[in-house]
């Protein structure tokens, strides 16, 4: 029994271990294809630009975009409220986590929300940048 229960906590430490965290870009920043000022710059990511950490170094992230694709970013440039970017071609976002709630707002493909959390049955409570809050379903967007 000893033996079963040290194998289950391990395995939970080892799943905690590989969980990413979702962080947003502070500032306008360059992102890179290794982790150097050297390295080729490879495009601007736009302020509140939501990404998933992978590798985290002293001063340098290993990042993954809602497109799947792979960069470094300096870790200064990088914010722990965590922001979402729309991924579906327009989703409604309602006054309630209920389908039948009214509507709040409508968001465009590529809208990027402030993260206010999970709400449950497959919904995140979300705020526009107008101050505006709201629920919309977890499978539209990317980065909660």
């Amino acid at each position: 029994m000893f033996k079963l229960t040290r194998l289950l906590v391990l395995l939970l430490i080892s799943l905690n271990a590989t969980a990413f965290e979702y962080v947003s870009v502070a500032e306008p920043a360059i992102l890179y294809d290794a982790n150097s000022l050297q390295a080729n710059k490879l495009f601007v990511a736009t302020r509140y630009l939501p990404l998933e950490q992978i590798v985290v170094l002293e001063n340098w992230v290993k990042v993954r975009d809602s497109t799947g694709k792979i960069v470094w970013i300096e870790k200064r440039n990088l914010s722990s409220k965590r922001y979402i970017v729309v991924t579906a071609d327009s989703t409604t976002v309602r006054t309630n986590w209920d389908d039948n709630a009214p509507i709040a707002f409508t968001a465009p493909r590529q809208l990027g929300l402030e993260w206010l959390g999970n709400a449950g049955a497959g919904w995140v409570k979300v705020r526009h940048r107008d101050g505006t809050t709201g629920y919309l379903k977890s499978n539209d967007v990317w980065g909660d």
